[in-house]
């Protein structure tokens, strides 16, 4: 199948290894500018928004490789409003239950474990070898970061960051547009909008 990428540096790289083990042929990329990194050799195409442009991703499988949550939120909503087409893409070597349920958008990048039961909402990013214990619920747009473990039943709100190799002790809600540091411990509930980071994690 055809695909096309929006965002063209380091996460999407990872992305793109992702999409090329699913089989995916890349007909090119989309950035504000042409990118003289091109590790692919990817054809640049132009801005997602640019009329002509917005045809060609009428035409692929579109996968967004933006680790900025605000901004992958606002690329993933214009693109739905255009009915274009984002399914998820799960790496080979990740592990998700059958009993698992996740978003369109949503990327689960290798060695990541999506276990029994977990809901993951739209454009989320499961990054490199993160853990999602049974029954958690993950919201929109959220990203969790490479190594991070997240016990059962632990609820995240929409845009939350959770850092590289933190943990979430299970039960925890953390709310909407939280930033968790790398290597944290959360033991405790976070309300919406906070910066934690530590062990125990604590607000900064």
């Amino acid at each position: 199948m055809e695909a096309i990428v929006i965002g063209y540096s380091g996460h999407a790289f990872v992305l793109i290894d992702t999409l090329l083990t699913l089989n995916y042929q890349l007909n090119g990329y989309c950035e504000q500018a042409v990118k003289n990194n091109n590790p692919y050799k990817l054809s640049y195409l132009g801005k997602e928004r640019d009329a002509d442009v917005l045809e060609k991703l009428k035409k692929a499988a579109v996968f967004i490789g933006l680790g900025d949550n605000k901004i992958r939120e606002n690329v993933y909503r214009y693109l739905v409003k255009h009915q274009l087409n984002c399914p998820t893409a799960v790496h080979p070597k990740a592990h998700v239950s059958e009993m698992a349920t996740i978003g369109n958008g949503t990327i689960v990048m290798p060695g990541t474990i999506v276990n029994a039961c977990a809901s993951i909402g739209e454009a989320v990013i499961c990054n490199t070898a993160s853990i999602i214990e049974h029954e958690c619920e993950i919201g929109n747009f959220v990203h969790i970061g490479p190594g991070a473990v997240l016990a059962g039943n632990v609820k995240i709100g929409e845009g939350t960051f959770v850092g590289a190799n933190a943990v979430v002790k299970q039960g925890i809600t953390i709310g909407a547009n939280v930033v968790i540091g790398a290597g944290a411990v959360v033991t405790k509930d976070i309300a919406d909008g906070l910066v934690v980071y530590g062990n125990p994690a604590k607000k900064r």
